[in-house]
């Protein structure tokens, strides 16, 4: 009996050990959900929403952290150098894959990282002031023509998804815009509605509301499709620019040695949380996509952007100011 008593002993401790290594015990500290940009932005609002239904159907404790400055590197950076544990994930886009092109960071993007699940695709959208004399993006490309440098567009960046996607709609166009960078797509839409600069080329999920309250007016979508919440509202493709298609993403990550079977239960968890009936109403109603692909079908998606990503920031000389 005491040689039993010894060896139940000892295998609840052998088990306390191995749960509390895996970082996955009951009393596990919370789990932080790195958003390497300012609060409000669409990156911020999903990952706020998929937290919240994490934590009330896994009983966990999720935290959403915003770490901005320099285009999302510092966030991510301190998402690099994290502990593999599954207890520090990041939400990005494709920052992730835009910036080490123009300067040095301290990641690797294919290498640094786990990739877990593309959760969400963003349409991006041109807006301006509703007291703006522009009513569609044929007006506002006209008069961009017309005056070449006068007319500013605001986004996230540089060297973003949207910083690129402006430079393409300029070499489409012919029109010379002034790009106006900030710290996130908040900062830029205030300075819209301040008046400081013409227009906006953001995600729609900030911008809806502004949208439906009359205060911004939308001139086009970038997406390949227009935003099934705002149907009568072109693509830039539709508005004379055949083959434009700007789509955005957000996706998480691990840093990379997480273990394999934290990264599938990780990926579980987030792929529950998107098929969640309230979640998906409020992406949808926002605009987002819900992808929820993951492991290796990311990884895929992740090299082939990168690499198309290279292209063009190659082709319209971009560097990092």
């Amino acid at each position: 009996m005491r040689r039993m008593r010894i060896f139940a002993v000892l295998a609840v401790v052998f088990l306390t050990v191995v749960v509390a290594q895996d970082g996955w015990s009951e009393d596990a500290k919370p789990t932080k959900l790195i958003v390497p940009l300012p609060p409000g932005g669409a990156g911020d609002i999903i990952a706020r929403l998929l937290a919240d239904e994490i934590a009330r159907a896994q009983s966990r404790t999720i935290v959403v952290e915003n770490r901005p400055g320099a285009g999302s590197v510092i966030g991510t950076e301190a998402v690099a150098r994290s502990a593999p544990d599954g207890t520090t994930l990041l939400i990005n886009a494709p920052y992730l894959l835009i910036a080490p092109q123009v300067k040095k960071v301290g990641y690797d993007p294919l290498t640094s990282f786990e990739p877990i699940c593309y959760l969400v695709s963003s349409p991006g959208i041109i807006v301006v002031n509703s007291a703006s004399p522009y009513r569609t993006l044929a007006e506002f490309l006209d008069a961009a023509r017309a005056r070449p440098g006068k007319l500013s567009m605001a986004s996230v960046g540089p060297a973003t998804a949207q910083h690129l996607g402006l430079e393409m709609l300029k070499r489409v166009s012919g029109a010379e815009i002034t790009y106006v960078p900030y710290a996130g797509g908040a900062p830029a839409i205030n300075a819209l509605l301040g008046n400081h600069v013409t227009a906006v080329f953001a995600e729609y999920a900030p911008l809806a509301g502004h949208i439906k309250s009359g205060t911004l007016r939308a001139l086009a979508t970038t997406s390949a499709q227009r935003v099934p919440a705002q149907p009568a509202l072109p693509t830039v493709a539709e508005s004379g620019y055949a083959g434009y298609d700007v789509d955005l993403w957000w996706g998480v990550f691990a840093p990379a040695g997480t273990p394999e079977d934290v990264r599938e239960r990780l990926a579980a968890w987030f792929k529950a949380a998107l098929q969640a009936p309230a979640v998906k109403a409020k992406l949808s109603a926002q605009g987002f996509s819900v992808a929820a692909k993951c492991g290796t079908d990311f990884a895929a998606i992740l090299r082939k952007q990168y690499d198309d990503y290279g292209r063009i920031v190659r082709d319209a000389k971009i560097r990092a100011e």
